[in-house]
């Protein structure tokens, strides 16, 4: 099998090839004789009935400071294609919805992973919230009293923006903590017409977030990422550590609630995180782990994405 695969994602020139989960994505693709190209997102456009990007066929190779050739630029109707990788990062804004929408017009007659309209419909932190049963108590509003009373039923909590994402404006307000009316003041400021989420703080945070790699609802590998001294957050960008990690019953528990979901959405590759027993967010956007669990474990988990994505495309043809 050949196909034709198109990357929507971020600039390529600025990735870290070592941990960016795109790149070895690509270079699957590459591996498996699939013809592979590259735009961004500002390169998508709607002209005359047709989705278009301007595409650049694309080498990649694991070189540091030259990981990339592109080809020449061409305007082309994405409908030619077999396969788009929809792999840009967050946030998730009204540009990052209107790809979904655009991308809606040529899938699945061209295969969309993940699935345009269940990644438009699934934003990370509101998807979570069908699992009530798997997850912390949560707040999702912008009403300060609300917000107010959820904080003196729990004391102990974790407030941030709907749409964020990496980290970004994620709080720990603890019981004594006298910032609290001046954090949500900043909220009001920054996020003026978006809700916030606020969830009880699970203390088991500090023994590590794990994230969960699926491949069309089945788990493969996990990472657990440890926060760093003095800080709530494990994001790998703000100093977390990654270490090797292996599913409990309870993650196993919580994959098998979620899987047939995932599956029934067109939800190939999703990154879910757990903190002491619990689910937090579900990432479809563009996940990211597989490096660190290829490392760890000494796997090659693209190549199950790539599985999958093959044997989706047969089953449509």
């Amino acid at each position: 099998m050949k196909l034709k695969v198109a990357f929507q994602m971020d600039p390529i020139a600025s990735i870290n090839i070592d941990a960016d989960s795109t790149f070895v994505l690509a270079l699957e693709a590459q591996k498996r004789g699939h013809e592979i190209f590259y735009y961004t997102p500002a390169d998508l456009a709607y002209l005359e009935g047709k989705v278009v990007a301007k595409v650049s066929p694309l080498e990649v190779r694991r070189q540091h400071g030259a990981h990339y050739t592109l080809g020449t630029v061409e305007e082309t109707d994405l409908a030619m294609m077999d396969v788009i990788m929809l792999r840009q990062d967050p946030p998730f804004d009204m540009q990052y919805i209107t790809t979904t929408h655009l991308l809606d017009q040529v899938h699945p007659r061209t295969l969309v992973v993940n699935d345009p309209s269940h990644v438009r419909n699934a934003p990370e932190k509101l998807f979570v919230t069908r699992f009530p049963q798997l997850m912390p108590a949560t707040l999702i509003s912008a009403d300060r009293t609300r917000i107010r009373a959820f904080r003196h039923r729990h004391q102990d909590i974790v407030v941030k923006p709907l749409f964020g994402n990496g980290g970004l404006g994620v709080f720990h307000v603890r019981p004594d903590d006298e910032n609290f009316n001046a954090l949500l003041e900043m909220f009001q400021s920054l996020y003026p017409r978006d809700p916030l989420m606020v969830q009880a703080y699970v203390p088991a945070v500090r023994e590590g977030d794990k994230r969960i790699i699926l491949v069309d609802g089945e788990p493969v590998g996990a990472i657990n990422r440890v926060p760093a001294k003095g800080e709530s957050r494990s994001n790998m960008h703000v100093g977390g550590q990654a270490v090797r990690s292996t599913l409990t019953p309870r993650e196993r528990e919580i994959c098998d609630t979620i899987g047939p979901e995932l599956h029934a959405r067109g939800l190939v590759f999703v990154g879910i995180d757990v903190i002491g027993g619990l689910l937090t967010e579900i990432n479809v956007t563009s996940p990211t782990g597989i490096q660190e669990i290829n490392r760890f474990d000494n796997v090659c988990l693209e190549a199950l994405v790539w599985n999958a994505i093959e044997a989706r495309y047969q089953a449509t043809r």
